[in-house]
């Protein structure tokens, strides 16, 4: 691990750069909802279409962990996963540049649910290949280091997209426009990995079935009460997302928001949930990733009951960069803390394990969130994801120790 250390710190930082400055124009709680909103004119088709991306990446991480738990060489499947992955965004992309109608909407939720769906096989592959190439002492900064590097390019991104393609609504569909701008960029981050010298693993498992390891599940849950705290903790924060799509449409209730201010709030959640990022990596690498779960749900927390009281565009700049913020550390700490629960032989199975079981509630999150703005409005929707993240915050305080403190193995 450590003799490759460099090359492979390298082409990982410069993935996450251009990768995750593509991805984060889709993922950004402003470009899709706003851009769905318009096409259908309907709440509920928004949390649906969150929902369908939900749906399959939870439909996926199973198999594979399957995929790649008896390999000793994971990076080939990931780089045809992940291309997979990027021409979803694609044809999300000609979707709404080449169909109308409900053809076109219905088009662009079947392109998000394979999105999802090679998303959730790719989380699994990554993150075990991340476990391979980099040291735990060092995965905290180069998180929040790869985190502020694409917050810098996305942030300038999402902004020029905003004012200069969704604004003017470049070749007839300027959100299309902006998201084949992402596509771009992701694919340039999936070539980087090819600079990747991954080493070969050491045990792996005889290979089985999605049923056989299924049927494993249960029994690593009940063997390790800390990691099935984290489990439960990371899935009441994931359906506590459910707010997400709506914080811009209930900002757009209280005021003016037009295709500038949609692309500068976008650039200043991203921008704030990246760089925020070294910092978050800098306390993880030294206290472990629990403190980053709860003091970053704690400030996602606090903004979106800020959103509730705000008035004014520059409140609401502040409220989205809070929960950048949060968002960022949240997302740091539940990708890094389930690589820390056990031996290496059960990784693959406990990533897809934390990773299924918190995006079905990712499915019913959005789903639920639509419903509920649909019949009662947006406030009910903040206040039952509030609900939710403090459940998640209870339970990681409560019930799971620092997995690099508790006289364990750690990953190295």
């Amino acid at each position: 691990m450590h003799a490759n250390l460099p090359r492979n710190y390298s082409a990982h930082l410069l993935h996450g750069l251009l990768g995750q400055t593509g991805f984060r124009l889709v993922q950004a709680p402003t470009f899709v909802p706003a851009y769905l909103q318009l096409l259908s004119g309907s709440d509920l088709v928004v949390g649906l279409a969150r929902g369908a991306q939900a749906l399959g990446q939870c439909l996926t991480p199973i198999f594979g962990a399957t995929l790649i738990e008896h390999r000793r060489r994971v990076l080939g499947l990931g780089l045809v996963v992940g291309a997979l992955m990027r021409l979803q965004v694609l044809f999300f992309a000609l979707a709404g540049l080449l169909l109308v109608g409900n053809l076109r909407i219905a088009a662009i939720c079947g392109f998000l649910a394979l999105f999802g769906l090679f998303m959730g096989m790719q989380g699994v592959i990554f993150n075990v290949l991340r476990s391979k190439v980099i040291p735990v002492e060092r995965r905290g900064v180069l998180s929040g280091l790869r985190n502020a590097l694409a917050g810098l390019v996305s942030s300038g991104v999402a902004y020029l997209g905003g004012r200069y393609l969704v604004e003017p609504n470049v070749l007839g569909n300027g959100y299309a426009v902006t998201f084949l701008v992402a596509f771009g960029f992701t694919t340039m981050g999936l070539a980087s990995l090819l600079l990747m010298k991954e080493p070969a693993s050491p045990t792996v498992r005889v290979r089985t079935s999605v049923t056989g390891r299924l049927r494993d599940a249960l029994p690593l849950l009940r063997a390790d009460r800390d990691y099935a705290g984290y489990v439960v903790a990371r899935a009441c924060a994931r359906m506590g997302q459910m707010s997400l799509p709506f914080c811009i449409l209930y900002a757009k209730t209280q005021m003016v928001v037009d295709g500038g201010d949609l692309g500068l709030i976008t650039a200043a959640w991203q921008l704030s949930s990246t760089t925020t990022g070294l910092f978050w990596g800098l306390v993880a690498d030294r206290t472990g990733f629990r403190l980053i779960f709860l003091v970053s749900i704690a400030i996602w927390m606090a903004s979106v009951a800020a959103l509730i009281a705000s008035a004014g565009f520059v409140a609401l700049l502040l409220v989205f960069i809070g929960i950048g913020a949060g968002m960022g550390g949240f997302q740091m700490a539940a990708q890094n803390m389930v690589l820390e629960f056990g031996g290496r032989e059960d990784l693959p199975l406990r990533i897809a394990l934390t990773n299924t079981t918190a995006e079905i509630v990712g499915v019913i999150g959005p789903v639920s969130g639509g419903l509920i703005a649909l019949w009662f409005g947006y406030l009910p929707v903040f206040w039952v994801a509030l609900a939710f993240q403090g459940a998640a915050l209870a339970i990681m305080w409560l019930r799971v120790r620092e997995p690099r403190t508790r006289g364990e193995l750690v990953l190295e």
